[in-house]
């Protein structure tokens, strides 16, 4: 399907063809244009033959030679993806959002499950969204590395848990996406006695027989407070994520017996719920899966550290706080003293905030509400100029809003602070440097 021309860049290269606003882009090269991916893909040649439909209704074609990017063109479009949202159409027993209460912005309610998020944000999809067109697209596009939602290989019980009665036969499109040479990370959402134990051992086994799966996190699920008439799940207890660690670091030992790469990386949050330290930094081997927080905890200690330990000491003054979740607080604390210890006029407070929001089973950063973090620090007696919160808060560094869309600008003005943003382990030691 054409898509619509909402915008053209004055001086663009498209502009200087007699492109306009309100024409529809029909095809590049020969071939259709229905979203941003064909567009990414069939754009990315240094001669492009354009066929677009003016606001007159005709069709006209131009060429337009010497583009390095598609920015360049100079072409926007209505939305990002020139194309609706795919929604999910599972009803997966242990959706988050399921467990969202009324009330919040509506965007937060919709379930994505869209291919073209995958390959351009990381988004992890389950499978069962996809049309035979977007198989084949993937494959002729060499669309890599592909993130999937397995949660099982066993596809009866993938049936169950997602409640979709495609689930079990859309498994075996990993294996054909891995036959097209594509990587593939996986992630497992694991729920206590339904996908852990031996299920886990299944599904590990028979992901590690797709070559192309290049990494497997096991995540566990994430349980709010808000559950009423949803399906019974629980959180695991210490004695089950210890189970879960083990399970998987047997499977990473018996494949280094054969000769191959370590595969499956339990969450930080496994360690943590098990009373177990986080691992040192070759558990991880090049951090595969750090957006499913496995090994964040590690590499930001150790990059902090580093950082830590190349900087001479001096004797400025800096007060500073930090607020962060129940999960990130130990260590936060921890880098808190070391860096005190070393620059000796330094005082540093680090907040911990408990989620009222969504309950007490819920204490990773990122969900944390604005409207928490400003009444915690208050009964706290709050009172530092400096305020430094991790990035994981906000929707966006550049839309720096909570999940309850309080601004960034509201905590500054509530709490009467100045907030810095820290991105990872190296930004949080700048960070803790500059403020003098």
């Amino acid at each position: 399907m054409p898509v619509h021309i909402s915008n053209v860049i004055a001086g663009s290269l498209c502009d200087k063809k007699g492109i306009c606003a309100g024409d529809t882009l029909v095809s590049i090269n020969g071939n259709e244009i229905n979203d941003v991916l064909d567009y990414l893909f069939y754009a990315d040649d240094g001669k492009l033959r354009i066929e677009y439909i003016n606001g007159a209704g005709r069709k006209k074609r131009t060429g337009i030679k010497g583009a390095a990017s598609c920015d360049e063109l100079g072409l926007q479009f209505e939305t990002y993806l020139m194309d609706r949202h795919r929604s999910c159409k599972n009803h997966c027993v242990f959706c988050f959002i399921d467990q969202l209460p009324k009330g919040m912005r509506e965007s937060l309610y919709f379930k994505d499950d869209d291919s073209r998020l995958s390959f351009l944000f990381g988004n992890y999809i389950t499978l069962t969204n996809l049309s035979e067109h977007d198989v084949e697209r993937i494959i002729r596009m060499h669309i890599s590395p592909l993130n999937a939602s397995v949660h099982t290989m066993d596809p009866v019980l993938r049936v169950k848990m997602m409640r979709n009665p495609r689930a079990g036969e859309t498994l075996a499109l990993l294996r054909r996406f891995s036959d097209a040479g594509i990587v593939i990370n996986t992630q497992l959402v694991l729920c206590p006695g339904i996908n852990d134990k031996e299920a886990l051992d299944f599904s590990l086994q028979k992901l590690s027989e797709i070559e192309g799966v290049n990494s497997i996190a096991a995540v566990p699920v994430g349980l709010t407070k808000y559950r009423e008439g949803l399906f019974p799940l629980r959180c695991f207890n210490a004695a089950e994520a210890a189970d879960v660690i083990s399970r998987i670091d047997s499977f990473n030992a018996k494949l280094m017996q054969g000769g191959r790469e370590k595969l499956a990386f339990p969450s930080d949050e496994f360690f943590q719920l098990a009373g177990h330290n986080i691992p040192p930094r070759e558990y991880y081997c090049d951090y595969p899966q750090l957006d499913n927080g496995v090994g964040l905890l590690r590499l930001t200690e150790d990059t902090f550290y580093e950082m830590l330990a190349s900087c001479p000491a001096d004797d400025a003054a800096r007060h500073f706080s930090i607020a962060t979740g129940e999960a990130a607080f130990p260590l936060i604390n921890k880098l808190a003293r070391s860096f005190c210890e070393k620059f000796k006029n330094s005082k540093i407070e680090v907040f911990e905030i408990k989620n009222r929001f969504f309950g007490e089973n819920v204490t990773v950063a990122g969900l944390i509400t604005g409207k928490d973090l400003i009444e915690e620090l208050k009964e706290k007696s709050f009172c530092c100029k400096k305020l430094l919160l991790p990035s994981v808060m906000f929707r966006a560094s550049e839309e720096p809003v909570f999940l309850d869309d309080i601004h960034i600008a509201d905590v500054e003005k509530e709490l009467d602070t100045e907030v810095c943003i820290s991105e990872n382990g190296e930004e949080l030691f700048a960070l803790f440097f500059k403020q003098v």
